[in-house]
């Protein structure tokens, strides 16, 4: 079973848990063995993760985890990484992977950053998802946006030549925050609009964050860039 670890004197997320379900514990307890990612400093090789060769694709921060399950029924041909810090949704995803009988999905309880510098191969992931992260609204925090140079710089790494990463959010400020970031790295190029944006690529399942930024009224920016 996972259990809680102290936080970074600095992250890009806070753990805002309510109770785990017994349904979400026992999944943690029964399934994590054969669906879990344990955290290392050892990097995993994704062909022997998955038992094959297949476009590998990384999702950090997935939350309830049922975009990221309707995402990995739709294309068994790719293999699926999520990685997050929610407990609960963590137990839920197990659930849902295990009742799914999906064999393209593991699950990563950790902070991206470490997975990525730890255990993740430079030029290893055929495409990155970044979906509604947390906005940090207030402008003293936003140093706290899991956006931003450094981190694109490992992105850059982490992902293949030809490879894409691909971003969404319903906040204005970040989505320009991200074009600003990622486009001041040469390793990206833009696949948007004029100002940057895409419809909806890969057929993306809607996320509860995204439910609730339209019952807002807000608009959804999706942001796609391939790696050169």
């Amino acid at each position: 079973m996972i259990e809680d670890k102290p936080l970074r004197t600095v992250r890009s997320f806070v753990r805002r848990e309510r109770k785990l379900t017994p349904g979400q514990r026992r999944a943690l307890n029964d399934l994590w063995s054969q669906l879990g990612i344990d955290n290392s400093n050892k990097l995993l090789n994704l062909d022997e993760l998955f038992n094959r060769n297949a476009p590998k694709v990384l999702e950090i921060g997935f939350g309830n985890g049922k975009s990221l399950a309707k995402m990995a029924a739709e294309q068994p041909d790719q293999d699926f990484i999520g990685v997050e810090v929610y407990r609960p949704g963590i137990g839920q995803l197990l659930n849902m992977t295990s009742n799914l009988g999906l064999n393209n999905l593991k699950i990563a309880y950790n902070d991206a950053l470490e997975l990525l510098n730890h255990q993740i191969m430079n030029n290893s992931l055929d495409r990155v998802q970044i979906y509604f992260p947390d906005p940090w609204h207030k402008k003293r925090h936003h140093k706290r946006r899991i956006i931003q140079d450094q981190f694109i710089e490992v992105l850059a790494n982490k992902i293949r030549s030809g490879g894409y990463l691909h971003m969404a959010t319903d906040l204005q400020n970040y989505a320009n925050q991200m074009l600003d970031y990622v486009s001041n790295n040469n390793n990206f190029i833009n696949l948007g609009d004029g100002i940057g944006c895409i419809d909806n690529p890969y057929s993306r399942p809607m996320t509860k964050f995204e439910h609730r930024g339209l019952r807002l009224g807000h608009t959804i920016w999706d942001l796609l860039f391939k790696r050169i």
